[in-house]
């Protein structure tokens, strides 16, 4: 009677994990090249032209129905020379908004560290001796700068 050993080979990893790291990798780096001042800055583009339109039929509806066709050609010219003339200011608008977005958000988010590191100073002596010798030694050297 002999033996014979049948080699089974198993995978090293999971097709599904596999499957899953790829399509997270891949929706990663689609995310990093995202644009979003450019989004937004389309974004405000396209509600900028969008009220100019509405202001343009508005203005075509009280026309007689002999210049219907003379008004849509100068409904369409509005809405070209719009994307056309405030696709730049549209995107440093939406470039300024991002960026004091940002700024605001980080101003909160230091803010209330302060307060959650104040709070803790409150109830720990230790922490509250470290912020009184910091304070002492940024007050030594504002008065050693005026001498």
């Amino acid at each position: 009677m002999s033996t014979s050993f049948v080699p089974v080979r198993f995978p090293a990893e999971h097709a599904g994990v596999a499957r899953a790291e790829r399509s997270y990798n891949l929706l990663t780096a689609v995310a990093k090249r995202f644009d979003g001042a450019r989004a937004a800055s389309s974004l405000l583009l396209a509600a900028v032209v969008a009220a100019l339109l509405v202001v343009a039929n508005q203005v075509i509806d009280t026309w007689t129905e002999g210049h219907l066709l003379a008004a849509w050609i100068v409904l369409w010219i509005v809405a070209f020379a719009a994307l056309g003339l405030l696709a730049a200011p549209a995107r440093r608008t939406a470039t300024a908004l991002r960026t004091a977005m940002k700024a605001w958000n980080e101003r909160r988010v230091q803010a209330a560290q302060d307060e959650q590191y104040w709070q803790a100073a409150l109830a720990d002596a230790r922490i509250m001796a470290d912020i009184s010798r910091a304070m002492s030694s940024a007050a030594l050297k504002d008065v050693r700068a005026y001498y």
